[in-house]
């Protein structure tokens, strides 16, 4: 079985067992997270929601929060400057648990 899941305006398939990278969370590691944006759920018997599909919920358990590699941004412009800029995106690590139709 699997489902599609909306977390802070991204979409994600998951499926028991797997790991998602999601934006940062506010939530501590080994703490459970309950997500109730299911759109759809797959599986013997499919169910599209409309948006959502009404009780279906996943399971995830908070395993990381950490940074993503670092992007390097450098802009140059010819005679007057030139500036170097790095950014690193925070986020958090969820394993799914559970999905319930």
């Amino acid at each position: 079985m699997y489902g599609i899941v909306e977390v802070k305006g991204h979409q994600y398939k998951v499926k028991t067992g797997d790991i998602i990278d999601v934006q940062k969370m506010d939530a501590e590691v080994g703490s459970t997270v309950e997500l109730d944006q299911v759109l759809f759920v797959g599986g013997d018997t499919p169910k599209v929601g409309t948006p959502t599909v009404a009780g279906a919920k996943v399971t995830a358990e908070v395993v990381r929060q950490a940074r993503s590699r670092k992007v390097i941004v450098f802009v140059r412009k010819p005679g007057r400057y030139q500036k170097k800029n790095g950014h690193r995106q925070p986020y958090t690590g969820l394993k799914i648990k559970e999905i319930k139709a």
